[in-house]
């Protein structure tokens, strides 16, 4: 295989496990191998009024040089409305070509359904679809933060003076709900972060915890936005878990969250999970930047991305 198409290829991958980790049971995939999927979109979720289907197919060339193949099903979607909808999605990937742009097609037609809604004619009939999946709890797991504000040298050294480390406090650290397959349990943790020390500080913080310092892996990923710049400072790390920075980090980028990092651990309990542990990695994560509000639901959401710079870290490969 190319270089180019192993590249395009693996940011195919993270950005399919970003939509599934965002839209949950709202995407489909029909055909993995042929990277053919569908997702529902409809103006409100819990009652919807108008539907639609966007089914696409992703060719080699997404995102660096080609524009994903796609088809619009809805029996009330004709004519002039079709067309200006197509020409609505064809002028994002203009503005946007070589990054991933499956979300801002999802949140424009959504934008347009919630347009339709808005107006006085009466929408079709749709069957309500809200199913929430319940994950296994354990309460050893569920981690309360600490108010000491110590910190501990890791792998980095922190050579800041005293009264230098006192201006960047320690920011608060929430921990998710672990999730457990098959005798591994993934669980988030997350802090606001305005600038590097204060990542160190974090990570310092949570290593102190021995079930947190004891894991497998501890995956992170951070997003800072510099005013001043206009850009975003962000970086990730694996941590022996192959690519899992990297994909935690585009998450992070399509849901456009910023001045957060995210830390998710993961204890291996002795079962391969495959790709799996990827898509329990980006629900970790989803799941607390929603519940901490670091992010709109999906139909309130509708952001650029833009193009910031970004560090990826490669690592050997685990096969865990």
């Amino acid at each position: 295989m190319a270089e180019g198409d192993a590249g395009s290829d693996q940011r195919q991958n993270e950005e399919i496990e970003a939509m599934a980790a965002i839209y949950g049971e709202e995407w489909c995939v029909i055909d993995d191998c042929a990277r053919i999927f569908c997702i529902r979109i409809s103006d409100d979720i819990d009652d919807p009024k108008w539907t639609l289907c966007l089914q696409v197919m992703l060719p080699n060339e997404y995102p660096g040089t080609a524009p994903p193949i796609y088809q619009l099903n809805a029996p009330w979607l004709k004519g002039q409305e079709r067309m200006d909808l197509s020409n609505s999605l064809e002028e994002i990937y203009i503005q946007n070509i070589g990054e991933s742009i499956l979300y801002l097609w999802v949140e424009k037609i959504r934008d347009v359904l919630i347009q339709k809604s808005q107006m006085t004619e009466p929408g079709p009939d749709v069957k309500k679809k809200t199913e929430e999946e319940d994950v296994e709890c354990e309460d050893d797991l569920i981690l309360a933060c600490q108010p000491e504000s110590s910190v501990k040298a890791l792998d980095f050294d922190i050579s800041e003076t005293r009264t230098e480390v006192e201006v960047e406090e320690l920011p608060p650290i929430d921990h998710g709900i672990p999730i457990t397959d098959r005798r591994s349990t993934f669980q988030a943790h997350l802090a606001p972060v305005v600038c590097p020390k204060q990542v160190k500080m974090v990570l310092s913080k949570l290593y102190e915890n021995k079930k947190i310092a004891s894991a497998t892996h501890n995956i992170y990923a951070y997003r800072i936005y510099c005013e001043d710049k206009q850009t975003f400072l962000q970086d990730c790390e694996d941590d022996g878990e192959t690519a899992a920075g990297g994909r935690l980090l585009h998450l992070m980028e399509i849901l456009n969250v910023k001045n957060v990092m995210v830390v998710v651990s993961r204890w291996y309990g002795g079962i391969l999970l495959g790709p799996d542990r990827f898509k329990h990695i980006n629900n970790c994560a989803r799941n607390i930047l929603v519940e901490k509000n670091y992010t709109n639901s999906p139909e309130e959401s509708s952001k650029s991305l833009g193009k910031n710079k970004k560090v990826r870290k490669d690592k050997k490969k685990n096969e865990h």
